[in-house]
């Protein structure tokens, strides 16, 4: 059964960086998209960065500059470096991963103190 898990999340400072991971049970190279999503307290959940066939890569208004997914097919793994984190950043991550899966990952959650 095809499975995703994440890994990295934690607490960290303002300004800190950590870096998320999320490994497939699976090969993901025939998946085309993969994502990463987060979910504050009160808010619904919202997509922060993917990565496409090319590869091209899109990111969130709120989170370009900082963060940078990148995708290890070999590893059957998605990263998304954080940099320069803010408390804002607080949420709980998610993995997501396309057709012909259509995967969540259990989520990891990720805090930023001020």
């Amino acid at each position: 059964q095809a499975q995703l898990v994440e890994h990295g999340g934690g607490l960290v400072q303002a300004g800190e960086s950590l870096r998320l991971s999320c490994v497939a049970s699976v090969s993901i190279s025939r998946i085309n998209t993969m994502a990463w999503y987060r979910q504050a307290p009160g808010k619904e959940r919202g997509l922060i960065a993917r990565v496409m066939a090319g590869p091209r890569k899109d990111y969130a208004e709120t989170v370009k500059g900082r963060f940078t997914i990148s995708k290890d097919n070999a590893n059957r793994t998605l990263y998304l470096q954080m940099n320069n984190l803010k408390p804002e950043d607080t949420a709980v991550y998610y993995c997501n991963a396309g057709p012909p899966f259509n995967l969540w990952g259990p989520g990891t959650q990720v805090t930023v103190s001020a």
